[in-house]
């Protein structure tokens, strides 16, 4: 194991399953991307400890439903590491708030007066951005840096190692992850983003809150609790 791969704090199973990861060249150049970012004095969301808190959270083995996002919230204290979510106290974003109000039409489960996904997150949602990081106020600045070469390889891990998980596809961008995954022993639920642009093209009646749950229930798994705990 590299000493570089010695210093990243990651829950282990994924740091076993990703380790050939962290010694390919693309990994190095990121790695010294975003060293250099830095160095340069610009800001980048979310906070080094925060960058795989998406993994962090929910470890390999206990992954039952994988949600896709695209790249971190860029304002300041948005981002913590796990996509659609964000910190204590910060408003929740529209996108997010079209999820809750799918909730709310799905499983008649009241709007969170917050925008943290943590919660989900501890229950085994994993709640994984395309891109891990992103540079203050200039949304997707780093889709181009090298992290889809490894979210690429976190979902097709999970793929390949869990059995019957959930895989939320919401927009185009998500679903173009589609191949990654072995659909026949996976359950894929697709529609559009939940932005306020296209939620009321098909994302507002999607039912894929309750389809999880059913998915699951049905493979002995214990549904996901949605409901949000006050914080």
């Amino acid at each position: 194991m590299s000493a570089e791969l010695d210093r990243i704090k990651l829950e282990a199973g994924w740091k076993a399953a990703l380790q050939a990861e962290f010694e390919q060249p693309y990994m190095r150049k990121l790695s010294e991307f975003l060293r250099s970012e830095k160095a340069a004095g610009k800001v980048i969301f979310p906070p080094g400890p925060l960058i795989f808190n998406a993994l962090n959270s929910t470890p390999l083995a206990q992954v039952k439903v994988v949600i896709l996002g695209q790249d971190p919230y860029h304002g300041p204290g948005q981002a913590h590491g796990l996509c659609f979510s964000v910190q204590p106290g910060i408003a929740t974003p529209p996108s997010l708030l079209n999820i809750y109000k799918e909730l709310k039409r799905d499983l008649n489960i009241d709007i969170a007066q917050h925008g943290c996904l943590q919660h989900w997150a501890d229950q085994g949602v994993l709640l994984l951005n395309t891109t891990l990081t992103v540079e203050q106020a200039d949304a997707g600045s780093h889709t181009k840096a090298g992290w889809q070469h490894f979210t690429d390889r976190v979902i097709a891990v999970a793929s390949e190692r869990q059995q019957n998980l959930v895989f939320l596809l919401w927009g185009a961008h998500a679903q173009t992850k589609e191949k990654l995954i072995d659909a026949s022993k996976h359950l894929v639920l697709k529609s559009v983003h939940p932005s306020p642009l296209s939620a009321y093209r098909g994302f507002i009646g999607n039912g894929h809150f309750s389809r999880t749950n059913k998915f699951l229930a049905q493979n002995g798994e214990s549904p996901i609790d949605w409901r949000l705990p006050a914080l």
